[in-house]
């Protein structure tokens, strides 16, 4: 069975720069894909101060509004708790969660991350797979505390396929290496392309910053979304990849 999934750090529904609330476009976006899962970052859990400035602020709950009817199933992380309101990283996913939980990794008072792990259920091959998406650091000190935690707790589910997708702030690719040395896995675009994507900015991607790690599964298709349209809604281009769960 093929599943797809999306990757995408939504910058709280702005665009680059933060001069327009474009959430309905990202949203529509996101739809035309159609992907079974998705992964996002930077999602606004809450924002009460900006209700009365933005004219349409009712999708400040913006994973319940970006899952509408096409994501019936959706986990949030609240990682950035503050006076008004909070954000952090959720899963969109068509398939059944049946268990969450959200592990606050932050490693300074300036970035509050978090690494966010769901189980779901896929009916159609009575299979479960585990789906997990983080938010690291922007410096390496923080990033390798952030990488042991993910690496110890997802050497317990070693016989059990998963998916680690997020944004790694990973420019020097150092923390990729480890990911896939220590758990003996697969990064999607390097396993097809030979080499990480770029993503950020999304107007003129030259750094690599998003990955999508997979245990005992397949990449059969992964694709960096740069089309015009996407160069518009986030600082950062979304990763679209299509996979496989081994036998």
């Amino acid at each position: 069975m093929k599943i797809r999934i999306l990757s995408y750090n939504i910058h709280k529904g702005f665009t680059i720069g933060n001069t327009d609330f474009i959430l309905e476009q990202i949203r529509s976006a996101m739809r035309e894909v159609n992907a079974d899962v998705l992964f996002l970052q930077e999602v606004l859990g809450d924002h009460k101060d900006k209700r009365c400035r933005i004219p349409d602020w009712e999708t400040a709950i913006q994973f319940e509004y970006l899952a509408d009817t096409t994501w019936p199933h959706f986990a949030y992380g609240k990682n950035a708790i503050y006076s008004e309101g909070h954000h952090g990283n959720a899963i969109l996913s068509k398939f059944p969660i049946i268990d969450w939980s959200n592990q606050q990794i932050s490693t300074n008072r300036f970035e509050q991350r978090g690494y966010l792990k769901a189980k779901v259920q896929i009916p159609q091959i009575e299979r479960e797979i585990i789906l997990a998406n983080t938010h690291l650091d922007l410096t390496q000190t923080g990033r390798d505390k952030q990488s042991k935690i993910i690496i110890e707790d997802l050497k317990k589910e070693s016989e059990t396929p998963w998916v680690l997708l997020g944004d790694f702030n990973d420019w020097n690719k150092k923390i990729a290496k480890q990911i896939e040395s220590e758990l003996n896995v697969k990064e999607a675009f390097k396993f097809l392309h030979g080499k990480y994507p770029a993503t950020f900015p999304s107007f003129m991607p030259v750094l690599s910053l998003d990955r999508v790690f997979l245990n005992k599964m397949n990449p059969i298709h992964a694709e960096t979304l740069d089309h015009s349209h996407w160069k518009k809604l986030s600082d950062h281009l979304p990763l679209y990849v299509e996979i496989e769960i081994e036998d």
